[in-house]
């Protein structure tokens, strides 16, 4: 029987959709490329269990189609589910060697598990085939600096911008390595060049902050961390790094709020504590100090002896 359906009526009920949708109502056979289709909508809208359940079904009609293994990886590692995308991405290379994305991806995941040695491998042979790939050389800079080997993620981001000289994501992550040695100006310049091609980008801001305030340039650290939270409302790092500035500066009351904001999101966060309980002793609130320090003490944080020598010296108190 023949499969007749009206195109926009589907469009206008389901927009994000389309003719796959019309497909599946109607009756009609569905092709393991539709069901793939469909799987990449849900995954575009961030409903990553929609788009695995219909990338099952394109790989159960067609049990070698590699880009739905592909893509399932994909959402496993947006769900941070990094075992079972690792398994995905496998059994894409075992279909296709040579899929060089798959490469990348396989790596980040090992990298998001702390699997530096398996994710460089894999980073290395998606350039090997291809040697263009921007993000493969910006994914190993990432673990080059878990590493702590700044001089070499640098190397990375550079060829990456050499490749593609927009890529703001290169720019910001570059920074973050010379902040890391400590290269305060070369950081500020590539931060500024990152928040030039994209004026929303949280994370530049924040990196920019961070090294104002190693600058001792207070004032200008404190409105980048605004700006940041100003994007991202949860950005945590940005009210932690804005308490301490805060902290500094003297503004005890901000300070607290800010480590408060950065509890509220994490409660399991104890230097958040140890730092709200050190401006709480500013104001000489030492109630409260040692509330939050020893807070920070059951969440096995190490609490700094010089401050604990201060706060029993002031208050008379001891843990």
């Amino acid at each position: 029987m023949m499969c007749v359906c009206s195109k926009e009526m589907f469009k206008r009920i389901f927009p994000a959709l389309g003719m796959v949708v019309c497909l599946f109502l109607v009756g009609c056979s569905v092709t393991p490329e539709e069901y793939n289709t469909l799987g990449i909508a849900y995954n575009d809208k961030g409903e990553y269990d929609k788009a695995i359940f219909e990338y099952n079904r394109a790989i159960k009609t067609n049990p070698l189609y590699a880009e739905a293994y592909y893509n399932r990886g994909r959402a496993y590692g947006s769900k941070r589910q990094y075992d079972m995308a690792i398994k995905d991405f496998n059994k894409v290379l075992e279909i296709w060697p040579l899929f060089a994305e798959a490469l990348n991806n396989r790596g980040a995941a090992y990298g998001a598990k702390g699997q530096y040695d398996l994710a460089l491998s894999d980073f290395n042979r998606a350039l090997e085939i291809n040697p263009k790939y921007v993000q493969a050389y910006v994914n190993r800079g990432l673990i080059y600096y878990d590493k702590d080997q700044h001089d070499q993620a640098v190397i990375d981001y550079t060829r990456a911008l050499e490749i593609n000289p927009q890529f703001a994501e290169a720019y910001c992550n570059r920074g973050a390595a010379y902040n890391a040695i400590n290269e305060y100006d070369k950081a500020l310049h590539d931060f500024n060049r990152a928040i030039a091609i994209n004026p929303k980008y949280a994370e530049a801001y924040y990196n920019r902050g961070r090294a104002y305030a190693v600058k001792n340039q207070h004032d200008v650290a404190i409105s980048d961390y605004a700006k940041t939270l100003e994007i991202d409302k949860d950005y945590a790092k940005a009210y932690y790094y804005r308490g301490r500035v805060y902290g500094v500066t003297g503004e005890y009351d901000k300070a607290i709020a800010d480590f408060s904001k950065v509890i509220e999101l994490n409660a399991g966060d104890g230097e958040a504590y140890c730092n709200r309980g050190v401006a709480y002793a500013g104001k000489r609130q030492f109630d409260k100090a040692w509330e939050d320090v020893n807070k920070a003490v059951d969440l096995g944080h190490q609490v700094p002896s010089e401050f604990l020598r201060a706060l029993l010296a002031a208050s008379g108190k001891k843990i």
